[in-house]
């Protein structure tokens, strides 16, 4: 049975769910507004397809959701990891699609240098089992740079100390790319300048450096964070052109020198490992130059007096000579007298030949000839013959291969129609369905834009709200008092001048039932 309770008028204010949500909105917002919440992050996946990053922060006993928009996250100087204790920077708010409240976050800071050596651990042996750091990646230094390129802030004192450095020891041309050395947008300042000098040409306007110089003095942790970010380390192992890195003292280490060629204890150490001293170098040509002039000297009259000892013991000219002129004396006495037994041997050869050749032993040899002449000839009639029967007989093999061509062509012409019909007749099959199931396909995603579209969701009586500038307003807090507004509905729009948050008082109008029209030719189911 119902207490009288329950039917008795109470004073209680009414509220709508929407105005529920809304006003514990304003209440959380303007009772925090912004806090420092330390916590570890939880639920990281990196940013959304929408640029937006949403994670939790968490402690031993709870946990808060966290968004950071898209415009922060580009600017946020430490990017959020999973499991890394952070102190977050943000305005407290509430979601009122799902009854949460959330924390939206503007900075991101370590939570203490602790933290921050946790990061730069973790971060190098991620970047190391990459392979960033073997040592086969290195490159050797050049021993006589032309361009020396510089990385560092223009008006620090660490760039005077390298140029008085390399002034004094070897000068060279130098190419300053002016950089934050501290600060949020250091380390992606420092990772453009590496690329860009490996991306300058040979033959530029600006000369490519043989060697880059990324130097920084010294300070804390914090601020030479921006050497140890991530895309600073990748720029420095990827750059073509060999690196030294001295960022800080010689007890500070970053990952840039563990991804750089050479890592040097201060600028100053830069400078002097980039060039080599001048003077010396001059004094050492000129000793090398004395010792060249010294043993080309002493080889010279080495090679001198071997040749005087050898001209000694050579013979002279007439000793030489002496020989042949005494053989070639010899030799032309006894020539006359030789000629003359020569020709007296030849005429007697000649006189025995002569006796032996007659005309009867010439003839004989003739006839032998000619005999020898008509058996070959016949020989060769009777081959020719037997060659140009064989010819005759492949011909007639031919003939009557030849002959039975045509009708075989004409059959396989006819089997090529008849299966050249069939794939016709199948192509046509073929292309009916598809063009079936195609036609089907698109009537299936026309029908399922329209469900999705939002104006299906305007035809049971929402409405989409749009500012001066047709930019959706999702929220009533986006709506400023006395402007004007566009309301659109199923069947149009409306203009609207937007006053107080005010709830307006007295009985809501019925609403009309939406009727929606029927599609033509598709009757009722029952």
């Amino acid at each position: 049975m119902p207490s009288a309770l329950d039917d008795s008028p109470t004073n209680a204010t009414e509220f709508t769910v929407s105005e529920l949500s809304g006003s514990i909105k304003r209440t959380v917002e303007d009772t925090f507004g912004y806090v420092r919440v330390r916590g570890e992050i939880s639920g990281y996946r990196g940013p959304h397809s929408s640029g937006h990053a949403y994670f939790s922060l968490k402690d031993d006993r709870a946990r808060i959701e966290a968004v950071v928009w898209k415009g922060v996250f580009s600017r946020l100087k430490h990017r959020p990891e999973e499991g890394m204790e952070v102190i977050a920077t943000g305005k407290i708010t509430t979601y009122p699609g799902s009854s949460k409240y959330q924390i939206v976050i503007d900075s991101i800071e370590p939570a203490g240098a602790g933290a921050l050596m946790a990061l730069i651990e973790e971060r190098r042996r991620k970047l190391a089992a990459e392979g960033l750091f073997d040592e086969a990646r290195k490159q050797l230094l050049p021993f006589m740079p032309k361009v020396i390129g510089v990385v560092t802030s223009p008006t620090g004192a660490v760039i005077r100390d390298i140029l008085h450095r390399i002034e004094d020891r070897f000068p060279v041309h130098v190419i300053v790319w002016p950089v934050r050395v501290q600060g949020d947008t250091s380390g992606q300042e420092v990772a453009q300048a590496i690329n860009g000098f490996n991306a300058l040409g040979a033959n530029g306007p600006i000369a490519r450096p043989d060697l880059i110089i990324v130097a920084r003095g010294g300070g804390s942790l914090e601020d030479l964070w921006g050497f140890n970010d991530e895309a600073v380390v990748r720029a420095a192992a990827d750059s073509d052109i060999p690196l030294i890195s001295a960022v800080g003292h010689e007890t500070d280490w970053t990952l840039i020198d563990h991804a750089s060629d050479r890592r040097a204890p201060t600028p100053t150490g830069a400078a002097e490992m980039a060039v080599p001293v001048k003077a010396d170098l001059a004094a050492q040509l000129a000793a090398f130059t004395a010792r060249l002039k010294s043993a080309q000297s002493r080889t010279l009259d080495r090679r001198r007096e071997a040749i005087r000892a050898l001209a000694r013991a050579l013979p002279t000219l007439d000793s030489v000579l002496a020989m042949p002129r005494q053989r070639l004396d010899r030799s032309g006495q006894g020539l006359g007298q030789a000629l003359q037994l020569n020709t007296a041997n030849r005429r007697r050869s000649f006189e025995r030949q002569a006796g032996r050749v007659t005309p009867v032993a010439l003839v004989s040899a003739i006839r032998d000839k000619r005999q020898l002449v008509r058996d070959k000839t016949s020989r060769a009639d009777r081959a020719q013959e037997r060659r140009l029967e064989a010819w005759r007989s492949r011909l007639d093999r031919h003939a009557l291969v030849l002959a039975a061509v045509p009708r075989r062509i004409a059959e396989t012409q006819t089997r090529s129609r008849e299966r050249l019909a069939g794939f016709h007749h199948r192509a046509d099959i073929a292309l009916t369905q598809l063009l079936g199931q195609r036609r089907r396909g698109l009537d299936g995603q026309a029908r399922m834009l329209q469900s999705l579209s939002y104006h299906s969701v305007l035809g049971r009586g929402f409405a989409v709200i749009r500012d001066q500038d047709r930019a959706v307003l999702s929220r009533a807090d986006q709506v400023e008092t006395g402007t004007m507004i566009a309301i659109e509905f199923s069947d149009g729009e409306v203009a609207a001048l937007a006053s107080s948050d005010q709830p307006i008082s007295g009985p809501k109008p019925p609403r009309a039932k939406a009727t929606k029209p029927k599609e033509p030719g598709q009757g009722s189911l029952f």
